[in-house]
C-alpha cells in the first residue's frame, strides 16, 4: 500500500493557494458590515471609547498642583 502524503498536504500549487484565499475572502465579504459613520473612524483609531454607540465622556481629572 502506497502512502499518498504529498497529495493531501498543503494547498498544492501557488495558484491553488491563491484561489483558496480568494474564495475565503469572497465568502467573508458577504458578512462584512458597511461603515455607516466614516467620520467616526478617526476617533476609533485614536482610541476614543464608545458605549452603546455613543461617545463616552472621560471623567474630569483634577489639575496637578
Amino acid at each position: 500500500m502506497k502512502l499518498r502524503t504529498k497529495v493531501t498536504r498543503g494547498a498544492g500549487s501557488p495558484a491553488a493557494a491563491l484561489a483558496m484565499v480568494f474564495k475565503l475572502v469572497e465568502s467573508a465579504q458577504a458578512r462584512w458590515r458597511a461603515v455607516t459613520a466614516p467620520h467616526l473612524v478617526t476617533l476609533v483609531r485614536a482610541g476614543v471609547r464608545f458605549e452603546n454607540g455613543h461617545l463616552a465622556e472621560r471623567p474630569e481629572e483634577p489639575a496637578a498642583a
